[in-house]
C-alpha cells in the first residue's frame, strides 16, 4: 500500500486496493454453517455494512470481504478487504460482527487510516491516478525537496523537509480536516465529500492559512517577527504542523509564500494526492484585472511605491495531480493551489484548484480561480518616470512577468522548467498601442558583468546608442536599492550620476563600466540578497529619457556537508559529517548554527559560532543516526547574530536498511 512509516499508531492502506488481515477466535473457532460474518466501517457519522464471503467474484468498486482460509474451521481466519476506489479519505472504525442462530457479538477491531491512491490499479480507478512510478516516488513518498527563490538568472535553492513520516503528522493531517469550518457546518456532508480531491483540496488550501478559520499559519510581510518565527528560520513542515496541534489550534507565527506552500505539500502528500511546489519568478498581483501592472521610477532611477498592484520577484505555490471531471477531462491533470492568503475565492482566502492547461489556452471561464493565476503568469508591466507627479517616460514589457515557472526536478535537485506549460509561446500578447515607447533614436541597456557574490564588488555596464544625426549630451543617473522579493524597497545605499557625450549615428554605442564595493552594501544586505539596479539617461536638450533596470540578487556562501564514509550509511548506526564555512564579509561575525534532517536528526542539533573573522574558515563536526531508509537531506543553516542574514548548505544521503 506504499505506506509503509505514516503512522505508528494505525492500520494505513489506500482506497481501491483489497489489504489482508487475520481473524483469531478466542473461544470456538468459526464455523461456516452456524456463524455469518459481518464487516462494518464507520466514518463519522457515515457508516457501511459488508458481509464476508467464499466467492471469488467480490466487486472491487464497493466496500467488501473475502475469506481466503482454505481451512474454514479454524481458529484463525485470513480475510481480504476491498475498499471502493471513490471511498471519502479518513480515519475508520471498523467492527466485526458475528451473527449466529442464537446471539450476535459485536468487536471493534481497531482504526483504519483510508488515503487516496496514486498507485490505483486501473488509470480510471483514483482520481489521482498517477502512471509513472518515478513520479509517484517523487510527488508522493519524497520526505524532502528545494524550493527555488532567488531570480530566474540566480536561482537560489533552499531545502525543505516535508517530513509526512514524522511521528503523529498524519493524524494531524486529519485533523486539519476536521477543523475545517465545511466538517463543523456539516459533518456528514464534508465527510461524504472527502471522496473528491479537487473538493478536499480547496479545504486544505482554506485552512493551510488562518484568514478564516482555525488554520495552519499566520502569514506575515511586515519585517516585524518578534512574537513568533521569521519565515525564513522554518526548515520544514512537521515542525509546525505540530506546533499547531500542540496548541490546540492556534496558527503558527509566521508564514509567508513559500511556507504555506510546502506546509501544503506535505498535508496533500501525506494524503495521497500527488503535488510539488513550484515557483513563478517575477510574479504579478493584478488586483483590477486589467493585466497591467504599474511601476513607477524617479529622474534618477529610485523605484518609486505609487502603484497598489505589485510583482514579486518569485511567488511560490502548489500542484496537485488529479482529474477535473467537474469541467472535462481534457484538464486534468496538474492543478494550480495557491494557500496563500491573497484574493478571496467562493467567500475564502484561497485559491484553487485551477488547471495548468487552462492557464495556458486562457479559459478564464473555468474553476476554479484561472483569471488571478492567468494574470500572475501573463501580465504586462507598463514602467513610468515620473517628475512632479507628470509622466516623463513610458513603456510596456510583455515578457518580463512569468518569466520562469520551475520546481524540483524528478530524482534531481535541479530545477524543471514549466514556464511552457503555463504559457503558449505561439500566442502574441496584444499591446496598447497608445503605450509605445517613443521613436527609438536612443536606447538603453544595462548588463551585469557576472552573478554578484557577497563579499566582491557588484559590476555592470551601461551601453548607450545614439541612433540620430545629431551629436547628444547626456546625463546619467544609477540608482541601487536593496528590496524584499514581496515587492517592498528598501532606501537607496548606491547611486551615481555622470555626463556623457554622445556624436551623431554613433551606431557603435558606448559602454560605461560600473562597481559597487562591498562596503557600500554589506550593512543594507538582506536574507535574500536582492537589488533592484537602474539607470535613467536623459537627454540635455530635447529631455528625451530613457530607462533600463535590472533586479538581481546576490549569492550567499554555500556551507560545505562532507559526509564521512558516506557510501555505508544504514539505519541505526551513528555516522558523522564535517561542515565548513566562511565569513565573506570585512567585519567578524557570530551566529548560530543549526543541522537537522528528517530521518537523520531527531530534531535539531545547534551551537553557537562566536567571532568568525572576515576571510576565515571553520569546520564543525556534527554526529546523526539515521532512523529510516531511503534518500535524506540533511541541511544546515548558519543565522547571523543582529542580521537577517543566513548562511545554508545541504547534502544529500542514501540511507540503506542494512
Amino acid at each position: 500500500h506504499e505506506s509503509e512509516g505514516l503512522s505508528s499508531k494505525h492500520l494505513v492502506v489506500r482506497r481501491g486496493r483489497p489489504f489482508k488481515i487475520t481473524l483469531f477466535f478466542k473461544d470456538e473457532p468459526f464455523s461456516p454453517l452456524m456463524d455469518s460474518l459481518v464487516f462494518s466501517a464507520q466514518l463519522g457519522e457515515l457508516y457501511v455494512q459488508f458481509p464476508l464471503t467464499f466467492s471469488r467474484h467480490v466487486s472491487a468498486f464497493k466496500w467488501g470481504g473475502q475469506i481466503l482460509s482454505e481451512n474454514s474451521w479454524s481458529q484463525s481466519l485470513r480475510v481480504l478487504i476491498f475498499t471502493p476506489p471513490n471511498a471519502p479519505l479518513g480515519l475508520y472504525n471498523l467492527q466485526l460482527h458475528i451473527k449466529s442462530q442464537a446471539q450476535q457479538h459485536s468487536y471493534a477491531l481497531g482504526n483504519l487510516i483510508l488515503l487516496f491512491n496514486p498507485w490505483s490499479w486501473r488509470p480510471w480507478s483514483d482520481e489521482v491516478h498517477l502512471s509513472h512510478a518515478d513520479q509517484r516516488e517523487e510527488y508522493v513518498k519524497n520526505d524532502s525537496g528545494i524550493l527555488f527563490m532567488g531570480t530566474p538568472d540566480n536561482l537560489l535553492p533552499r531545502t525543505w523537509e516535508f517530513g509526512q513520516y514524522e511521528e503523529g503528522i498524519l493524524e494531524t493531517c486529519l485533523k486539519i480536516l476536521d477543523m475545517s469550518p465545511q466538517h463543523s457546518k456539516n459533518s456528514q456532508k464534508d465527510n461524504l465529500c472527502r471522496s473528491n480531491a479537487v473538493y478536499l483540496s480547496r479545504v486544505v488550501c482554506a485552512m493551510i492559512n488562518c484568514e478564516d478559520d482555525r488554520g495552519v499559519l499566520k502569514g506575515n510581510w511586515s519585517g516585524d517577527f518578534s512574537r513568533g518565527v521569521s519565515p525564513s528560520q522554518w526548515t520544514g513542515s512537521a515542525d509546525i504542523l505540530k506546533c499547531w496541534e500542540r496548541s490546540q489550534c492556534r496558527p503558527v507565527l509566521y508564514g509567508q509564500c513559500w511556507v504555506f506552500a510546502a506546509v501544503m505539500c506535505t498535508v496533500m502528500r501525506a494524503l495521497g494526492i500527488p503535488s510539488r511546489v513550484v515557483t513563478n519568478f517575477n510574479s504579478a498581483h493584478d488586483t483590477n484585472a486589467n493585466l497591467i501592472i504599474e511601476e513607477f521610477y524617479s529622474e534618477t532611477g529610485e523605484k518609486l511605491q505609487l502603484s497598489k498592484e505589485s510583482i514579486w520577484n518569485y511567488h511560490v505555490w502548489l500542484e496537485c495531480w488529479m482529474s477535473r471531471p467537474d469541467i472535462g477531462s481534457e484538464f486534468s491533470g496538474w492543478q494550480v493551489l495557491d494557500p496563500t492568503p491573497q484574493e478571496k475565492s467562493g467567500g475564502i482566502f484561497c485559491c484553487g484548484p485551477c488547471p495548468v492547461k487552462a492557464i495556458r489556452e486562457k479559459r478564464v471561464d473555468l474553476f476554479y480561480d484561472v483569471p488571478f493565476v492567468y494574470a500572475e503568469v501573463n501580465a504586462s508591466v507598463y514602467t513610468a518616470i515620473v517628475k512632479n507627479n507628470q509622466v516623463v517616460h513610458q513603456s510596456l514589457d510583455a515578457n518580463r512577468v512569468g518569466s520562469l515557472v520551475c520546481t524540483k526536478g524528478v530524482n534531481s535537485y535541479l530545477a524543471q522548467d514549466l514556464t511552457a506549460y503555463y504559457k503558449n509561446p505561439h500566442k502574441t500578447p496584444r499591446r496598447n498601442s497608445s503605450l509605445h515607447e517613443e521613436a527609438r533614436s536612443m536606447s538603453v541597456s544595462l548588463q551585469l558583468d557576472k552573478v554578484p557574490v557577497a563579499g566582491q564588488s557588484i559590476s555592470f555596464s551601461v551601453t548607450v546608442v545614439n541612433n540620430c544625426g545629431t551629436s547628444r549630451r547626456l546625463k546619467e543617473h544609477i540608482n541601487a536599492q536593496m528590496k524584499e522579493y514581496s515587492h517592498n524597497l528598501l532606501e537607496t545605499f548606491w547611486e551615481a550620476s555622470n555626463m556623457i557625450k554622445l556624436g551623431p549615428y554613433e551606431g557603435k554605442s558606448l559602454t560605461i563600466e560600473h562597481w559597487i564595493d562591498p562596503s557600500q552594501y554589506e550593512q543594507v544586505l538582506r536574507d535574500d540578497g536582492l537589488v533592484n539596479l537602474a539607470v535613467v539617461i536623459k537627454d540635455e536638450v530635447t529631455l528625451e529619457r530613457k530607462l533600463a533596470s535590472e533586479e538581481f540578487n546576490i549569492t550567499m556562501p554555500w556551507i560545505s556537508i562532507q559526509v564521512e564514509d558516506e557510501s555505508n550509511i544504514v539505519v541505526n548506526k551513528a555516522h558523522s559529517a564535517i561542515l565548513v564555512f566562511h565569513n565573506p564579509f570585512w567585519v567578524p561575525i557570530d551566529g548560530v548554527l543549526t543541522v537537522c534532517g528528517s530521518g537523520l536528526i531527531q530534531g535539531k542539533v545547534q551551537s553557537k559560532v562566536y567571532q568568525l573573522q572576515p576571510g576565515e574558515k571553520r569546520e564543525q563536526a556534527v554526529n546523526f543516526i539515521p532512523q529510516m531508509p531511503g534518500t535524506k537531506v540533511l541541511q544546515a543553516s548558519l543565522e547571523f547574530k543582529d542580521s537577517p542574514l543566513v548562511l545554508r548548505g545541504f547534502k544529500s544521503v542514501l540511507v540503506r536498511a542494512t
